[in-house]
């Protein structure tokens, strides 16, 4: 029996024969000569004269048997598959494939999915509130985003999901799992993880919600130490921080002695972003640069003159769920020993994705270069190390009797500050005061330690030089 080939089939095998016959260009025809095989070269006519052309490097080339066999199988598909399939749908597939196969970061946006990438930079979304990736097949969660549905009800860095409600996620591809997580406001979806410590699957249960992402949140750790959150960089998130830093300072009344930069579980987000907040704390030098094989991705980005924190001590935080911008935020301050990196080595999503319009409504996000700190680290695969490793843990305080001191013997030498509380005199709260968030976090305590460290250290030798 004859075989029909559709106009499509029949266009791309055409392309082939034609492509292994000859080649016409600017009037130039070529045909191939039968010198050796180690003398690549082709014999051609133009204005009468004969020339020799060096043939193209054949690793260049379209791959001929592949393409005769992509049109075989879409032709199978299209003649045997159990159900017609439109051949839209079958090159869009292909597609995919192609893009998905590369990384876990390349992929194929259709509509829906192109508008709910402009909606996640902007900052307004709908879904549970998490950045997810793959892993051996399974969902992994990046980071929960601040205060959103996951992370109120307690789904961490690191978790693996394996079912979304009753529907196993092996097998799925991410674009099919974020569909399935995004869903009306105020329903309920059931994730079954695992996570590492515990003995077996656990249950999660998380109420969709518009999520509205706070990019910047800041307050006063102590007297003249300040505290700011990045949640997420977003196309303003620059702008945010240097007002948050001086909004800081005038509720201080003066320039703060220390500031602690929080990136844990930042997942990373807008490249400009987090560039913007270097510059501010950076007086010169190189930020981030990219590296690809074309030139459009061969980037460098270099800081403007002016620290705005006049080189205030500074302690960067990050974690296992502090990825992309985070760790060029984090990269940079460490480069140029601005800050201090405190907590746990990073994600190591150090990998640059272009969003390639095809039309108004289609676009691929395909990796097209990796990310290097200033002094030329790679982050893809390995992350930022921390300068002092500090591992989450939980603080409860020692209930311990008070010790026998001098002030408890009879007749003592009264001292010129036995007049003052305990309190008083070494400037620890007061047992009556509620905790606060540094009571509960070791990693955000240790790093208020260590500014107070530094700035003690620093008036001392200032003194000392007067």
């Amino acid at each position: 029996m004859k075989r029909v080939r559709s106009p499509l089939q029949a266009f791309a095998l055409r392309a082939v024969a034609l492509a292994t016959c000859f080649t016409v260009s600017s009037g130039l025809v070529f045909a191939q000569d039968t010198t050796p095989a180690d003398q690549p070269l082709l014999e051609g006519i133009q204005g009468g004269e004969r020339v020799e052309i060096s043939l193209p490097d054949p690793e260049k080339q379209l791959p001929l048997d592949d393409l005769r066999k992509f049109t075989e199988v879409f032709s199978r598909i299209k003649d045997a598959y159990v159900e017609e399939v439109s051949d839209q749908k079958l090159l869009e597939s292909a597609i995919k494939g192609m893009l998905a196969e590369l990384d876990p970061h390349s992929t194929y946006l259709a509509p829906e999915d192109y508008a709910e990438l402009e909606e996640s930079t902007s900052g307004e979304f709908g879904g549970l509130g998490i950045e997810v990736g793959m892993e051996n097949g399974f969902v992994k969660v990046i980071a929960p985003i601040d205060d959103t549905p996951a992370q109120k009800a307690g789904v961490q860095a690191g978790d693996l999901i394996i079912k979304l409600d009753e529907k196993p996620v092996k097998g799925m591809s991410l674009e099919e799992a974020v569909n399935l997580m995004r869903g009306k406001p105020g329903s309920t979806l059931t994730l079954t993880i695992m996570r590492e410590g515990e003995n077996g699957p656990i249950e999660i249960d998380v109420t969709r919600d518009i999520i509205q992402v706070t990019s910047i949140k800041s307050r006063m750790l102590d007297n003249g130490y300040g505290y700011v959150r990045i949640t997420q960089f977003q196309a303003d998130t620059g702008s945010q921080f240097r007002d948050a830093l001086r909004k800081l300072e005038d509720k201080h009344g003066d320039d703060l002695d220390g500031l602690v930069i929080d990136l844990r579980n930042n997942p990373g987000g807008v490249l400009q972003a987090a560039v913007e907040t270097a510059d501010a704390l950076l007086d010169d030098g190189l930020i981030v640069y990219t590296e690809g094989r074309i030139q459009s991705s061969r980037l460098r980005f270099s800081a403007k003159s002016g620290d705005i924190m006049e080189g205030t001590p500074i302690v960067v935080l990050i974690n296992g769920g502090s990825a992309s911008a985070s760790e060029i935020l984090a990269g940079a301050l460490q480069d140029h020993e601005r800050a201090v990196i405190m907590g746990t080595k990073s994600f190591g999503k150090g990998s640059v994705q272009t969003v390639i319009p095809l039309d108004e409504s289609h676009a691929i996000k395909m990796t097209t270069a990796r990310y290097y700190t200033p002094d030329g680290r790679s982050i893809q695969a390995t992350g930022i190390q921390p300068d002092i490793v500090v591992r989450p843990a939980e603080l409860k305080e020692i209930d311990a009797r008070p010790f026998f001191t001098e002030a408890d013997l009879s007749g003592h030498l009264e001292g010129k500050n036995e007049d003052k509380t305990p309190d008083e005199e070494t400037g620890s709260p007061r047992a009556d005061e509620t905790e606060s968030a540094i009571d509960q976090d070791y990693q955000l305590r240790s790093a208020l330690n260590l500014l107070k460290g530094l700035h003690i250290l620093n008036r001392k030798s200032e003194g000392s030089a007067q």
